[in-house]
């Protein structure tokens, strides 16, 4: 069974991890190793033991309102944002197509609603694009080059959806 909860600091290693992975394989697949190791940022170190290494990946995650799927135990999906910013979602890729980035996004559209917000902006990545548009999320302008930790070259679209009573 599926759960949506709020993230606790205990559960960093797991959401690192699944966060390195699932960015790197959808959505740095373009870059070279080198490049690959500056888009993750403090990521790329998501399975070392060193505590400074994991003390930086846990201070990445930590956002004003993180949600993690959980289903049998296990962390398949996290959403992290801020008041009016949709700041990234992941869904382990063997967890695609089964409504856990959508259960994710519901909720933090709630919570966004519970805080008098009505328009949330998400920089989509390019394997994103389909799956906001299909939450009716609607593109702003066109695509854009930025960034990602110390990495360039990374493009998304930037998106936004104005939020009615759920």
């Amino acid at each position: 069974m599926l759960t949506i909860r709020l993230y606790r600091e205990s559960d960093a290693e797991s959401v690192g991890r699944l966060i390195a992975d699932t960015y790197s394989r959808f959505n740095l697949s373009f870059a070279t190793p080198d490049e690959l190791s500056k888009l993750l940022g403090p990521f790329r170190h998501a399975w070392s033991a060193e505590p400074a290494h994991r003390e930086a990946v846990a201070q990445v995650i930590r956002a004003p309102l993180v949600f993690v799927a959980e289903e049998d135990g296990e962390i398949v999906g996290v959403l992290r944002g801020r008041k009016e910013r949709l700041a990234s979602l992941f869904v382990r890729g063997d967890h695609h197509r089964r409504g856990i980035g959508r259960r994710l996004v519901a909720q933090f559209e709630q919570e966004s609603l519970r805080q008098q917000v009505r328009v949330i902006r998400v920089a989509a990545t390019l394997y994103a694009i389909p799956f906001y548009t299909a939450l009716d999320y609607r593109k702003t302008t066109g695509l854009r080059n930025g960034w990602s930790f110390e990495g360039t070259g990374l493009q998304y679209q930037p998106m936004k959806k104005v939020l009615t009573d759920l």
